[in-house]
């Protein structure tokens, strides 16, 4: 899947979006619409209402996109997830079979990060800029449909600014 972009860093600030939690008509069955309002660089942790954020504040270093196999912070996947990324978390007993399905939606370049989360409300969890899908099977056509619709997509802060060049070591 390229889902690649430009690159480039906006400012931050705040942006109203649509209802807590809500599911909108038309959109893809399961997603979740978050309101996040506010998306400021900041030090330090930041407490998000939702486990995996969906935005709100976050580190000034982004995350570079591609495959982790270690826990990575969620204050810098949020930069990304800032700069149009979707964030695929799962389960770390995830069954190798699904773990390997997810690792095959990254393609280099791609504005995907995949990486092992623990305490997940679901096995898988897509979160985009204020979206959010739980499924328990990575290989749900709804997750194609998430990649599609989200990765720099309408949602997104500040789309084009770069998926690479910040911080983090992917394997893939």
């Amino acid at each position: 899947m390229n889902t690649g972009g430009g690159s480039g860093e906006a400012g931050s600030g705040t942006r109203p979006e649509a209802a807590q939690g809500a599911e909108e008509p038309g959109d893809i069955p399961g997603v979740r619409t978050f309101e996040v309002p506010s998306y400021n660089h900041v030090e330090g942790t930041v407490d998000y209402p939702q486990h995996p954020p969906v935005g709100g504040d976050h580190n000034s270093a982004w995350l570079n996109c591609g495959i982790y196999t270690e826990q990575i912070l969620a204050e810098n996947a949020v930069h990304s997830l800032e700069h149009g990324a979707v964030w695929i978390t799962h389960d770390p007993g995830l069954d190798a079979g699904q773990v390997a399905a997810l690792h095959a939606l990254y393609s280099p370049g791609d504005y995907i990060i995949i990486s092992p989360a623990p305490d997940l409300p679901a096995p898988v969890v897509l979160s985009a800029w204020g979206k959010q899908l739980t499924v328990d099977d990575a290989e749900d056509g709804r997750v194609v449909d998430f990649l599609r619709e989200y990765v720099q997509g309408p949602q997104t802060p500040e789309p084009g600014a770069a998926c690479s060049g910040g911080v983090g070591a992917p394997s893939g």
